[in-house]
């Protein structure tokens, strides 16, 4: 390792093994494929006390801890939430798309069928699915921003409780939709039809708790659970009204979706 007296990245002069300027370290080396791949790599990236992997472990077993955690400052160990809810997006829109091409394969479904508003609304969520998943984001944000009001965090820090939260249920999705491959195997599909029903329930569940857990300090805990059972209430109540916006459009307003298969 060589510590220089300058830092490399803004030449400031440095002391120790941080630069007080920009934050690189002082104790560079050459770059060797030994060392990029076990360090920058593994250790950077799936590091379990820092990184991706530790992010995953803190989104599924205590989200709303380690939001607010992270709006207490302590950040350092965390990757990007938002970006990697969108990692796990994309990885989950391609398992969805490797599934439905088997599905052609060995379950004989056919695009081809699809017409009218099954076929549009395929068409705007391939384009969209990204953006309409996120969205859920604000929608848990701006709930709990509106319910666990004594708490005195501002939208943009409940921004953070509902990414952590959301980082959950994408973990939740994800692993399920592994299950899903299953039904390509004889006498295991079966078991993709339990996970199909139990997913919700699990993915409602994990909501109630980790907003529970979250808040259980700031009021009662009969109040706690009225207050998270209320939040998922009104979760329901905008998916309804984004699904009536949804189908509204697609059908020109008429709600007719009959004959969308021929």
């Amino acid at each position: 390792m060589n510590h220089n007296a300058n830092c490399l990245n803004c030449n400031t002069p440095v002391a120790d093994i941080y630069c007080s300027r920009c934050g690189q370290k002082t104790d560079t080396h050459r770059i060797t494929f030994k060392h990029f791949v076990m360090h920058d790599i593994l250790h950077g990236v799936w590091h379990f006390e820092k990184g991706i992997l530790f992010s995953l472990r803190e989104g599924i077993t205590r989200p709303g801890k380690a939001g607010m955690d992270y709006i207490s400052g302590k950040r350092i160990r965390y990757y990007n939430v938002f970006y990697l809810i969108l990692l796990i997006i994309g990885l989950n829109l391609f398992i969805t798309s490797y599934y439905e091409k088997l599905s052609h394969i060995y379950l004989g479904t056919n695009e081809a069928v699809m017409t009218g508003v099954v076929k549009s609304v395929g068409e705007f969520l391939e384009h969209y699915s990204k953006l309409l998943i996120f969205s859920f984001v604000p929608l848990f944000a701006l709930n709990s921003f509106l319910i666990f009001r004594r708490k005195k965090l501002n939208l943009s820090e409940h921004f953070i409780i509902a990414g952590m939260v959301f980082l959950g249920v994408m973990i939740i999705v994800t692993v399920t939709n592994f299950f899903f491959f299953l039904d390509f195997i004889e006498h295991m599909d079966f078991l993709s039809s339990f996970v199909n029903a139990f997913t919700p329930i699990s993915i409602i569940l994990f909501i109630l708790v980790s907003y529970y857990k979250t808040f259980r300090d700031t009021y009662s805990r009969i109040r706690t659970l009225l207050k998270s059972l209320l939040f998922i209430f009104l979760l329901f109540l905008e998916l309804i009204a984004i699904l009536v916006l949804f189908l509204g459009y697609f059908t020109n307003w008429t709600y007719n979706i009959k004959g969308t298969y021929s």
